[in-house]
């Protein structure tokens, strides 16, 4: 190791043991090379944990107490220029007890920005007349546009979470910088963004740019995040991570959701609301070019699902139902909230789309999470590196040039008006687009359905009027009355042996033998 390196190793310790400020020697201006040096270093070094590290008038707040706690617009940064941007602070407590530390980027000269209590409005919470230390640091930050000074566009808060916005001004769905051994036999992690450098915005430039520096027990890492709002807000995410050691499962460009009731899965139906979630589905755009669909799920047990590809196009999490008579909450607005969408713009190999879906009674939960895992064992002491777009907003930046599912739902299966002999499950599935609206009366359309276990029937696809689509119908029989292992299903419509939409995806569990009702009227034969 060279002198020059073991003197940074050395700054690295001190930097993160007593959160003086990190920025390059004197005489080098602030670049993301610097930052992806500054952060390999750093993952030669033991991790040091700085949760917790707050006085105890902060770590003893109830939620009531930190929702009085208010950043002053008067004091926003950039307010007084002609930027395009304005950035708010997020103070310290209750739940975001780990300090982070804030810089501003001026044609790369670092300036720290430092703490200061008279940002702050504190209301009726007991930090009023408190003395706090003036290298407090913050939990994190919001940013607003010129179009609207009011309201947000990014927010970055908590361990290395972050969301935003579309047209629509709409919070929703959470991302992450990293994650770590999700839905594992042992805790996960959660990295955080523990240092954040924001360029100094200009005017008429539309873009924003943020660094940040991630640490965890794992990982170290550089993160560079070029904003732009918009109809959809785009980000461009350069990520440079440094494994400290090995990691089981690594997830990159994590998103975080929550489904609890919807068309397809009724089983928490005891809410008067018929539909709650933020995200409905997860779209998949295969490296060969395959477009699916999976509906989300508030499954009886943790369901983790991995789907592999080489070179994936893109996926996310998706709010397909903008429908506001789907949802009835004039509160929330789940109707408004945003896609998002992932798109690599580097090489990212052989791995796979992995989807956890956790059990939820509550709608506060985040139950949902999806990322890319890479096939690429992960050891200590290398160089990671994943570009990607990320696309937030209302409508999505793509055509897929195929009908697209817009409805699933599932129910008893069996005739009407007949008695059933057995237990089966329907599934319907309406598509909508794509050439489906402008087909000829005689062509034919076939649903193609495969299953991994069980018997299909009754089967049909027909034209629906009222979404100028096709809705495809079929039963699943379970091939044994009493196992309750997942069965996995696909479908899509083809005319002339071409497909004609996407390709919908379930994954379905048989309920448990004594609980397969089949509610047979007494008038049937």
């Amino acid at each position: 190791m060279t002198l020059a390196a073991a003197g940074m190793l050395f700054a690295s310790q001190l930097a993160h043991a007593a959160g003086i400020q990190v920025a390059p020697p004197d005489g080098e201006k602030f670049s993301y090379a610097w930052l992806k040096g500054y952060a390999s270093n750093m993952a030669k070094t033991p991790y040091q944990d700085h949760k917790g590290e707050l006085p105890a008038s902060l770590k003893n707040l109830d939620w009531d107490e930190y929702q009085q706690i208010h950043f002053r617009k008067d004091k926003a940064l950039w307010k007084d220029t002609d930027g395009d941007f304005r950035a708010e602070l997020f103070h310290l407590g209750l739940y975001f007890d780990t300090p982070i530390q804030l810089y501003q980027l001026q044609d790369g000269e670092v300036s720290p920005i430092k703490y200061n209590a008279k940002m702050f409005d504190y209301g009726k919470s007991k930090l009023k007349n408190k003395k706090l230390p003036q290298d407090l640091g913050f939990a994190g930050f919001r940013m607003q546009f010129h179009t609207d000074w009011e309201r947000d566009v990014i927010a970055f808060l908590g361990a290395s979470y972050f969301r935003a916005v579309g047209k629509e001004m709409q919070y929703g769905l959470s991302a992450r910088g990293l994650a770590i051994d999700t839905a594992m036999p042992k805790p996960e992690e959660f990295p955080v963004f523990t240092d954040f450098w924001m360029e100094a915005p200009k005017k008429d430039d539309g873009t924003t740019t943020i660094y940040a520096l991630m640490d965890s027990p794992s990982v170290t890492g550089a993160y560079r995040f070029d904003i732009t709002p918009g109809e959809r807000l785009k980000m461009h995410v350069d990520a440079a991570v440094y494994p400290r050691k090995a990691v089981e499962r690594l997830g990159v460009a994590p998103l975080t959701s929550m489904y609890m009731v919807g068309e397809n899965d009724r089983r928490t139906s005891y809410d008067w609301r018929p539909e709650i979630h933020d995200s409905d589905g997860l779209a998949m755009h295969t490296g060969n070019g395959e477009w699916i669909w999976r509906p989300l799920g508030n499954p009886e047990n943790l369901r983790f699902n991995a789907y592999s590809d080489d070179n994936p196009k893109g996926f996310g999490l998706m709010q397909r139902d903008r429908n506001f008579d789907h949802y009835q909450d004039d509160g929330v607005f789940y109707e408004k909230r945003p896609n998002l969408w992932i798109e690599p713009t580097s090489d990212w190999g052989k791995g796979s789309v992995q989807l956890v879906e956790i059990p939820t009674l509550d709608e506060t939960f985040d139950n949902i999470v999806a990322f890319w895992n890479p096939a690429q064992p992960v050891e200590a002491g290398q160089e990671l590196l994943f570009s990607y777009n990320m696309f937030w907003g209302g409508t999505v930046p793509f055509d897929t040039q195929r009908a697209e599912v817009v409805n699933t739902f599932t129910g008893l299966g069996g005739v009407i008006g007949k008695k059933r002999p057995y237990y089966s499950k329907r599934f319907v599935v309406d598509f909508k687009g794509g050439l489906l609206d402008s087909l000829g009366k005689d062509v034919k359309v076939k649903p193609v359905i495969t299953t991994s276990a069980g018997r299909v029937e009754i089967t049909s696809a027909r034209p629906l009027a009222s979404i100028d689509g096709y809705r495809a119908m079929f039963d699943l029989v379970p091939a044994d009355d009493s196992s309750t292992d997942p069965i996995n299903l696909r479908l899509y419509l083809e005319a002339n042996g071409q497909p004609l939409t996407e390709t919908w995806i379930y994954q379905w569990n048989p309920p448990a033998k004594e609980d397969r009702e089949l509610h047979n009227a007494g008038h049937l034969k």
